[in-house]
């Protein structure tokens, strides 16, 4: 997810209209220190864009890989992520040629996708995509706090089983740990410019690859102990499940797996921090297929492992399925990481949010101190003050609040993850780069090429609405066996 490559964004501070140069550079002749942009010299390679779209795809989707396979089986489940990966791959390349409006190598910059899909489709698509792009950050927000509560209930269960010496079937609620999540973000999210801060993108990379990391481990281990690779090549079997779910259930897993790819909304800032010559489309194509061959791999790796590990009985959430058993410490490392991660994930997804609404509402009530008065909080130990305004508080905590609330109401990671995958995967990795494509490259009408884009397009939606309508139902069908704020695992 994006969850990583967002904090490189230097969109935030061309929002908020200050340049971003440090004055201390010497001054040396202007070409060798800026950009045609007036902008310090960009420094990204092939490497460090691959670097941010791995840390960007890898995140939470991951866990529910296994799950998904499951749904689908061994054949349809591989070739299905190897889909998905081809479709991704194909539309990052379409998008890389939007990141300059015009001419290749001289046209005018944009800095974010929806930047692009501003200067290149206009005002009406350009609301719409603010919307979906919007709705998407808010479901992820809620996705994450879901997460990160399953996995602080799992350390406090592993280890309130082995005192018990597997006595205690250790039942508890998710509901304070979803609180325990909300007030640490309520916290974090006062903290102007969060997603701005450097080490964030490590700490992400370093904790997304170590629970992924040892997810697979445990996950091969596994097989080694049962002996066999568990499984069946047409998926879970009907009987363990009902017919009516098992359709749902296989259209839920395609938005699983659609949301383990989806990434493309931060692709043109990641393509932003790439330096030039060569032309920035060209070094984002190489850095694409690198990065989407090297995360492939990972997801077939961990998602049938997972599969041959458990077979139909798969669960939801990877790490979970290996129950209590020994390395127990092992399992709360992971668990852990994943919180860690999704902590800082869950600012970096906010803030964006943040800012379009304070800007907006500072642009309506330029006069009114309530949105735009900057008050200054002397805080001990700091030597500069804190600075805010009374509606960013209140904002930012509400918003918070709320994500914690919906996540109460329906604690399904599953179901979630494959709504925003759905939401997401048709309009924001497909539909818009394609658009912007036929306009930029002026394809005509009924070519053989534009009736391969709108097909490729069509198909894509079909995929998104029937993955959309599967997590819905899954949502539906959890609902009925489930009390609102008395969810007990």
């Amino acid at each position: 997810m994006g969850e990583t490559a967002a904090a490189n964004n230097h969109h935030y501070h061309h929002r908020h209209g200050h340049q971003v140069f440090d004055v201390s550079v010497p001054q040396q002749p202007a070409f060798k220190c800026f950009d045609d942009d007036g902008r310090l010299k960009r420094t990204g390679t092939v490497w460090t864009a691959s670097a941010h779209i791995i840390t960007a795809v890898i995140g939470s989707g991951v866990l529910s890989l296994a799950w998904a396979i499951a749904q689908l089986g061994w054949i349809a489940g591989p070739a299905v992520m190897l889909l998905f990966s081809l479709v991704t791959l194909y539309s990052s390349a379409l998008l890389s040629d939007c990141y300059r409006t015009g001419d290749a190598v001289s046209g005018k910059r944009n800095y974010t996708y929806m930047d692009a899909v501003r200067s290149i489709l206009g005002g009406f698509k350009f609301k719409i995509c603010g919307l979906i792009q919007y709705l998407n950050l808010f479901g992820i927000a809620i996705g994450y706090t879901i997460a990160a509560s399953i996995s602080m209930m799992a350390i406090k269960r592993s280890n309130c089983f082995h005192k018990s010496g597997g006595k205690d079937p250790c039942h508890m609620s998710s509901n304070s740990y979803m609180i325990i999540f909300g007030v640490t973000e309520i916290l974090l999210s006062q903290v102007p410019d969060f997603d701005q801060i450097w080490w964030i993108s490590i700490v992400a990379a370093v904790m997304s690859f170590t629970y992924s990391a040892i997810g697979l481990a445990l996950g091969i281990v596994q097989v080694a102990a049962n002996g066999v690779f568990k499984g069946s090549l047409t998926g879970i079997s009907i009987g363990t499940v009902t017919q009516t779910q098992k359709i749902w259930r296989t259209f839920q897993a395609l938005g699983d797996i659609a949301f383990a790819y989806s990434y493309s909304v931060v692709l043109i800032e990641i393509q932003d921090t790439v330096r030039s010559p060569p032309a920035e489309s060209t070094t984002m194509k190489k850095a694409t297929k690198i990065s989407i061959a090297v995360t492939t791999i990972f997801y077939m790796l961990c998602g049938s492992m997972g599969y041959a590990a458990f077979g139909d009985a798969a669960p939801g959430n990877l790490l979970t399925g290996f129950g209590f058993y020994n390395p127990f410490w092992l399992l709360d490392i992971a668990n852990a990481a994943i919180v860690v991660h999704l902590i800082g994930a869950y600012q970096v997804f906010s803030q964006p949010i943040f800012a379009f609404v304070e800007k907006s509402v500072s642009e309506r009530f330029p006069d009114n101190d309530l949105f735009t008065k900057e008050l200054q909080i002397k805080i001990p130990g700091f030597r500069s003050p804190y600075k805010t305004n009374v509606f960013r508080v209140v904002f930012r905590c509400c918003f918070v609040v709320l994500t914690t609330v919906v996540s109460m109401l329906m604690p399904f990671f599953n179901d979630v993850v494959g709504i925003l995958g759905a939401l997401g995967f048709w309009p924001l990795t497909v539909y818009f780069p394609v658009e912007m494509y036929i306009k930029q490259r002026k394809v005509e009408r009924w070519s053989t090429r534009w009736v391969c884009l709108q097909m490729l397009s069509f198909a894509c939606l079909v995929i998104s609405v029937v993955a959309g309508v599967g997590s819905i139902a899954g949502v539906m069908l959890d609902l009925k066996v489930y009390k609102p704020f008395q969810s007990t695992y």
